[in-house]
């Protein structure tokens, strides 16, 4: 039997009302490819296994309110969660209203969680390679009310430096978007490799967010733990979840 679903700690100065975890592939109930902890509807689980996955992370985590669980589809839209009528379809969620949970999933993509040093706005971001290329961060940061120096962020579990081969024409593209992305690649075995926390941090900085705090934790190379699109093909999706939790204006500061 599941011993309900494994996450990790996210390890940042964030204010206590803001809330977030980031899932592991332990804990669920889906089966080999996608075991354990799959959350994903379209890769190809059993759609009863992934809403049975989806509903032991509610009620472990305790939320009032189903996850905003994106369509995500590796581009610059930005979702505002505050307009509860607003579209699923996009790789960025932003959100001030208490207990609405800002969700991306990822395999291998590098999941960017954000909030302000009051508490007052959270948001989750999908990063992989395309998301840093039409600079998603950047536009994720501007659409907060505080200003970038008041902003905290985090960097979850994505594939790392060693793990992610990359073409020429990729480098060439992101450096070309900002000379000073050329430090996040490296030559191994005759090939480039790419580091995707090192590349946000880049954007973050460039945005002016200063207040980076990074897992360090590559996902291809622990396959017991995290799911890896690259490593493994056929696979699950984990899930980086933030969120306010209700708190009187007093606590805002």
């Amino acid at each position: 039997m599941s011993a309900g679903p494994r996450c990790v700690e996210v390890n940042w100065p964030a204010p206590a009302r803001v809330r977030a975890t980031f899932t592991t592939r332990r804990g669920g109930v889906s089966s080999s490819p996608w075991a354990s902890l799959n959350l994903a509807s379209h890769v190809g689980d059993d759609p009863l296994a992934v809403a049975c996955n989806r509903a032991g992370l509610v009620a472990s985590l305790g939320l009032q309110h189903e996850p905003c669980w994106l369509e995500q589809i590796h581009s610059d839209l930005l979702l505002n969660l505050d307009d509860p009528a607003c579209a699923r379809r996009g790789d960025a969620a932003i959100t001030s209203v208490p207990g609405r949970v800002a969700t991306v999933m990822v395999a291998d993509c590098l999941p960017v969680l954000l909030c302000d040093r009051h508490g007052r706005q959270v948001a989750a971001v999908h990063a992989g390679w395309r998301g840093l290329a039409c600079e998603l961060i950047d536009k994720t940061v501007q659409a907060f009310r505080a200003p970038p120096a008041d902003l905290i962020a985090w960097l979850g579990p994505a594939i790392g430096l060693t793990a992610y081969a990359v073409g020429d024409s990729l480098r060439a593209r992101l450096v070309a978007l900002d000379a000073r992305n050329a430090s996040a690649f490296q030559r191994i075995d005759q090939q480039w490799h790419m580091d995707l926390a090192a590349l946000a941090a880049l954007q973050l900085a460039a945005a002016s967010v200063t207040a980076v705090s990074a897992s360090g934790v590559c996902v291809h190379n622990d396959a017991q733990n995290y799911f890896s699109y690259r490593r493994d093909g056929e696979t699950g999706r984990m899930a980086a979840l933030v969120w306010l939790e209700n708190s009187s204006l007093s606590d805002l500061g």
